[in-house]
């Protein structure tokens, strides 16, 4: 390549990212008996408008579009992207075994459930408003959590649930740490 050739190049290096994690176990995946509305509950959290699934696609945008002019934040926004994407493979596992399908189809309408869909996104274009999405996601996610708690009654659901909060409620806080 001669020193004459023009080109762009995003030099932000993404090696030895992880994920944001709150440094304690997650409880075993386990469930007390299969129980199919259990499993459609939990959907909502897979794949739903307010969901991991949308959680993962929402931060890798929000990574990609940072990572050539904020490197560092767009560093901290993948570490949890890798997190929700951890959430979201607990989850579906937890589907499983309560007898439900990790197949994406997650919010009930007129017409039965539909699947997870891009539209449910908020694709925000200036930094800071990408960074006051994610923490309105998390909060939104967290109140979804808390609610679905109630509805659900096995107690190794509840624990993993738990453990996802602590996850989301510290993505809040790195989030405001965000220099934008």
């Amino acid at each position: 390549m001669s020193e004459t050739e023009k080109f762009l190049e995003n030099s932000c290096n993404m090696m030895g990212v992880n994920p944001a994690l709150v440094q304690l176990a997650y409880p075993p995946i386990r469930v007390s008996e299969a129980n199919q509305r259990y499993a459609e509950i939990i959907k909502m959290d897979y794949c739903g408008s307010v969901s991991e699934l949308s959680a993962v696609t929402q931060y890798i945008h929000t990574e990609i579009c940072l990572s050539n002019r904020k490197c560092e934040v767009a560093k901290t926004i993948l570490g949890i992207a890798m997190a929700e994407m951890i959430h979201l493979q607990k989850l579906g596992e937890l589907i499983v075994l309560l007898g439900g399908s990790p197949d994406y189809k997650g919010m009930a309408n007129q017409r039965g459930l539909t699947y997870w869909t891009p539209e449910w996104l908020t694709l925000q274009k200036e930094p800071k408003k990408m960074i006051m999405e994610g923490i309105a996601s998390e909060k939104g996610a967290i109140a979804q959590y808390r609610k679905h708690m109630k509805m659900i009654k096995d107690p190794y659901i509840l624990r993993v649930i738990a453990r996802i909060i602590k996850d989301e409620e510290y993505h809040i806080f790195l989030l405001q740490s965000c220099q934008i």
